[in-house]
């Protein structure tokens, strides 16, 4: 463990507890600042990552993430937010946490150093060629996140490791590495604090990219929103107005014809087509928004 550069005490923060509350809050605001440099070093392999999630998603495959502790409770943030973001089939997007569900709101420490548990857990889902397996894991030796990764490429999945140690077992066990150098915590070994921050910013790229890739975004907006609430109602209503034009009371009236489905609206209003033949376009598009509405362009041309 002394070889980790997460586990070293940081030199920046020595003397933590003779300073003061607004020394604290500086030190650890001068150490964030490195997080998203450290992250830009690794963006060529985040975007080969998002390519090969979208192509896996594509292909009505799955995205797995895989953790323990801190880990487990980012990838179980990201994968929770897919749905109501971009409207995703709860399995599309999915989390294995060492210690299941109940450690979520506590932990469960002695479950990660099984690898006997992190194979069983990943043999559950059944990962096969068509999924994608993302184990992360600061320190890069979990035995629980390795050996599930191991497990997932043995039977065909690809498989990506997130962390911050190079060269780390977890790297060697998947098909290639995420590796985010933030360095030392300012609390040596709490991976909650950098670590943690580098693997958010990392899994929010991952998801959010493979999902605009398969365009569940329109432009720079939540396109695929499910109005199911109040505050939901009225972010689509004020997207469908941005992007068609409209008055207020419009946008209200074509989400009503869509049946409360954005994309279908959109595709409607902005190509002319009636709302069968609206969601005929999505479909042929693969839900892909912006090639619906190319297709009903194309489609209107033609006649």
């Amino acid at each position: 463990m002394k070889h980790l550069k997460t586990e070293l005490a940081n030199p920046a923060s020595t003397n933590l507890d003779l300073k003061s509350s607004l020394e604290i809050a500086r030190t650890m605001n001068s150490e964030d600042t490195k997080v998203a440099a450290a992250v830009k070093r690794a963006l060529p392999q985040i975007a080969r990552a998002i390519d090969l999630i979208a192509a896996a998603l594509k292909k009505r495959g799955r995205l797995i993430y895989v953790g323990t502790g801190t880990s487990g409770r980012i990838a179980a943030l990201d994968a929770a937010e897919c749905p109501p973001t971009f409207h995703t089939d709860p399995r599309m997007v999915q989390f294995i946490i060492a210690g299941g569900n109940k450690a979520l709101a506590a932990a469960v420490e002695a479950n990660e150093d099984s690898r006997q548990l992190g194979q069983r857990a990943i043999a559950e889902r059944r990962p096969g060629k068509n999924d994608v397996v993302v184990g992360i894991a600061a320190s890069g030796r979990t035995p629980f996140t390795v050996s599930a990764v191991a497990y997932a490429r043995r039977h065909g999945a690809q498989t990506i490791a997130v962390t911050c140690n190079r060269n780390s077992p977890l790297q060697k066990a998947a098909g290639f590495a995420i590796v985010t150098e933030v360095g030392p915590e300012v609390i040596a070994g709490s991976s909650r604090m950098k670590a943690g921050t580098a693997q958010k910013m990392v899994l929010n790229m991952l998801s959010t990219g493979a999902m605009t890739r398969l365009g569940y975004v329109y432009s720079n907006l939540m396109i695929n929103v499910l109005p199911k609430n109040t505050k939901l109602r009225e972010r689509a209503i004020g997207i469908l107005q941005h992007l068609t034009g409209t008055d207020r009371a419009m946008a209200q009236k074509n989400l009503k014809s869509a049946d409360n489905d954005l994309p279908v609206a959109l595709v409607m209003v902005q190509s002319g087509v009636s709302r069968p033949e609206a969601s005929r376009f999505l479909k042929t598009a693969g839900g892909h928004v912006r090639k619906a509405i190319a297709l009903a362009a194309k489609g209107k041309h033609k006649k």
